[in-house]
């Protein structure tokens, strides 16, 4: 869910330079084949080399991924893996609830775990989870779990440095240090609308059927999650966790290649945006993307237009309906320039879209928190896996590709048309997508 409304201190997005394959040392036929005609080998070589110029942090390999397409999903593979936990439950969320599945509610497992002498560490931000009664949190530390709350509002509460306007957009669990979880569900309630519920006529958010995507991580790259959720324990300045195996050893599980990359507020090179640009401006067949926040900065607008110029498949799939309703609003103003570019852009009708994904040319793919949008780069506390591996790629396409299928293609023609009314919101909405 969108943090709208917050002011704080400002911030602008860096103009990102991608890396091209001349800058990370690749020339003639590895540099400009077609992927086709040089094998699956030669295309993931590419990506990756020009992935792991743009930094030093990690690129862990021997990782599976499974996609988990929806909040039932999601809450079943995560309630599993909370059931079984031996050592230690590390979370992390912009929106920590009391959440079920299949009968069983967050705290009844957790409490469970506690019981039996698991770690429980918390990390919940007070702004996203504001809704969450304090009775819920206030049980798991009478149980034993260590529970922080990430920039309280409160100014007189806080542990650190204090913004109101920065905040915890992450979703990270992490179980026995073995198994992670990542992606754009939170643990919120509104994922335990059925699909019956759609968009309910009075177009109230909250009681909609919500689409969303999570990942399931085995591997090496789990450490990195895990590192990221202490990085931001000893930020806030809180007490020492209980003793843990929280790092075992990471045998390699799978095939898929891993970056885990956190954002911060402040960060003059935001590594998910340098990431995201650089695959862009190097694609070569495909862009397809899907954001519940589609508010790009200038220079992502003005990439995603050249690439659609230069005839490469890019596709966009957008809420029409969310929970701040105004940054539906603030997406359309950009459509007109993308559309003119070639760009297609899908509306989703029938529930809230709050899905992070992106995936270009079969090879590179994201699953994170990040939206497509200023807020995510300079202002949230994001965590997002960048993937280099067909068999994610292939699972996010299809997963995009049901978007588009239940949602409504824009057409250019008809939206030159649109209603003078329709034209005044988006210029309202873009007064305030800078906080969006």
């Amino acid at each position: 869910m969108a943090t709208a409304g917050l002011l704080g201190r400002c911030a602008a997005v860096p103009d990102i330079k991608g890396l091209t394959p001349h800058d990370v040392g690749m020339t003639g036929r590895q540099a400009n084949a077609d992927p086709d005609s040089t094998g699956d080998s030669d295309a993931l070589q590419r990506e990756y080399d020009l992935q792991r110029g743009l930094s030093d942090s990690p690129m862990e390999f021997g990782n599976k991924v499974t996609l988990l397409a929806g909040g039932v999903l999601a809450f079943q593979a995560m309630f599993q893996a909370m059931s079984s936990a031996r050592d230690s439950i590390n979370l992390e969320y912009f929106i920590l609830a009391d959440v079920e599945s299949g009968g069983v509610r967050l705290s009844e497992i957790l409490l469970d775990r506690l019981r039996k002498g698991v770690r429980v560490n918390m990390i919940y931000d007070s702004y996203g989870s504001r809704d969450t009664p304090g009775a819920f949190f206030d049980a798991m530390r009478q149980a034993g779990a260590k529970v922080i709350a990430f920039n309280p509002l409160d100014p007189l509460a806080v542990r650190a440095g204090w913004s109101p306007n920065d905040r915890d957009h992450r979703k990270i669990m992490v179980v026995d240090g073995l198994i992670g979880f990542t992606g754009g569900i939170n643990l919120d309630k509104a994922y335990e609308n059925p699909p019956s519920a759609g968009v309910p006529p009075d177009g109230n958010a909250r009681r909609a059927f919500w689409r969303d995507t999570a990942t399931r991580i085995e591997g090496p790259a789990v450490a990195e999650l895990q590192k990221l959720f202490f990085v931001t324990w000893r930020d806030q300045k809180a007490p020492a966790a209980d003793p843990a195996n929280y790092f075992p050893p990471q045998p390699r599980q799978g095939v898929q290649t891993i970056r885990i990359i956190g954002s911060s507020p402040g960060d003059s090179q935001p590594l998910y945006y340098a990431s995201l640009m650089t695959a862009v401006q190097n694609a070569r067949r495909r862009v397809w993307l899907s954001s519940g926040y589609f508010i790009p900065p200038h220079q992502e607008r003005e990439e995603l237009a050249r690439v659609s110029r230069k005839g490469l498949d890019v596709r966009i799939v957008t809420p029409a309906f969310s929970d701040v309703q105004s940054a539906v609003y603030a997406a359309r103003a950009s459509y007109g320039d993308l559309l003119e570019a070639g760009a297609h852009i899908y509306e989703m009708r029938d529930a809230v879209l709050h899905s992070k994904l992106a995936v270009v040319d079969d090879t590179w793919t994201v699953i994170g928190s990040s939206n497509l949008d200023r807020r995510s780069v300079v202002f949230n506390n994001e965590v997002d896996a960048v993937i280099l591996g067909h068999d994610t790629a292939a699972q996010v396409e299809a997963v995009i590709r049901q978007y588009m299928d239940v949602s409504r293609p824009i057409e250019l023609s008809n939206w030159e048309h649109r209603p003078v009314g329709e034209r005044l919101r988006e210029l309202e909405a873009r007064v305030w997508q800078y906080w969006m």
